[in-house]
């Protein structure tokens, strides 16, 4: 699952099961696989009640509650997909509720508002708050989610994808602001981390789904070869959609706001706040890879969930 963030919108979506993309990233750098993390409905909220308020308002302003409205419409038409691939010709009923329950939007919030909290724990959020409850940064709100919106349309992201490749070609101030951008936020690096990492918890899914019916020529070790084989494949891609996606999202904003959004982005606090919500929707869309996988292992093997 490609895991497609800007500072403050994801974008996402599974990628072909036949290209067994996806890895662990996070495990070759010593972190915990977020695969073998509980499901969002066993996540409790430790956070204080201070903090709790201080994260609303920051969730509130970042726009996270349309945002992962729009993942769950994402992930529906998802299922819909794995359906055919995986499930044609077999007894799927209920399939559609089963995908339903996975994107549950209240489980997936409330996931999300602790991995927040716990990840900013201990940084100052009132300068978040601040710039993105103010018109520039409710303007980037709201131009990032549209934009997200815009690029699932059919044909708008290969419309998007060949506009941003003139602007390469033909270079320039917006398309060096561009590049600004995806460079302080780390953007295609840690979209490419959060894709493998979704990837690799769909396929350990399906894998531990299967269970004694699955291949012995197929374990863990194997996925891991086969997927970090396509990180080239997915990096490339990666940063072609950022730029595409960027320059459909900022197109409205002058090359003044760019600049002050760079330099906002550039600060502690919004590096941090950069940090967190890719790591929180990094779990999210790990646990969510992992049930997908796993639900449609079972379903394969005829078995209800």
């Amino acid at each position: 699952m490609r895991l497609r963030f800007a500072l403050i919108a994801v974008a996402a979506g599974l990628l072909p099961l036949s290209s067994m993309q996806g890895a662990v990233a996070a495990q070759e750098a010593g972190q915990q696989d977020p695969a073998a993390a509980p499901m969002a409905s066993e996540t409790q909220s430790a956070t204080p009640k201070d903090d709790s308020a201080s994260i609303d308002a920051l969730f509130d302003a970042l726009g996270l509650g349309q945002v992962i409205e729009t993942m769950r419409a994402e992930g529906l038409d998802y299922g819909a997909d794995l359906k055919a691939d995986l499930l044609a010709g077999q007894n799927a009923a209920g399939w559609e509720e089963t995908v339903s329950q996975i994107h549950d939007a209240a489980v997936l919030d409330r996931l999300v508002r602790s991995e927040l909290a716990e990840r900013l724990a201990g940084v100052d959020t009132a300068p978040l708050v601040a710039f993105f409850e103010s018109p520039l940064g409710q303007r980037i709100v709201a131009l990032e989610i549209e934009a997200r919106v815009a690029m699932a349309m059919e044909g708008a992201e290969e419309a998007a994808r060949t506009r941003y490749a003139q602007m390469l070609k033909d270079g320039g101030p917006r398309t060096d602001a561009l590049a600004e951008l995806i460079e302080i936020g780390d953007l295609v690096e840690w979209n490419v981390m959060g894709a493998m990492n979704s990837n690799y918890a769909f396929y350990t899914g399906l894998l531990d789904g299967q269970g004694d019916m699955a291949s012995p020529d197929i374990n863990e070790e194997q996925i891991l070869t086969d997927v970090w084989g396509q990180e080239e494949e997915i990096r490339t891609d990666t940063a072609e959609w950022i730029g595409a996606y960027l320059a459909l999202a900022y197109e409205p904003l002058s090359d003044e706001q760019i600049a002050q959004y760079a330099e906002f982005s550039r600060g502690a606090p919004a590096q941090a706040l950069n940090r967190a919500l890719f790591g929180a929707f990094d779990v999210m869309y790990a646990q969510i890879s992992r049930a997908l996988g796993f639900a449609a292992a079972t379903y394969m093997r005829g078995e209800d969930i």
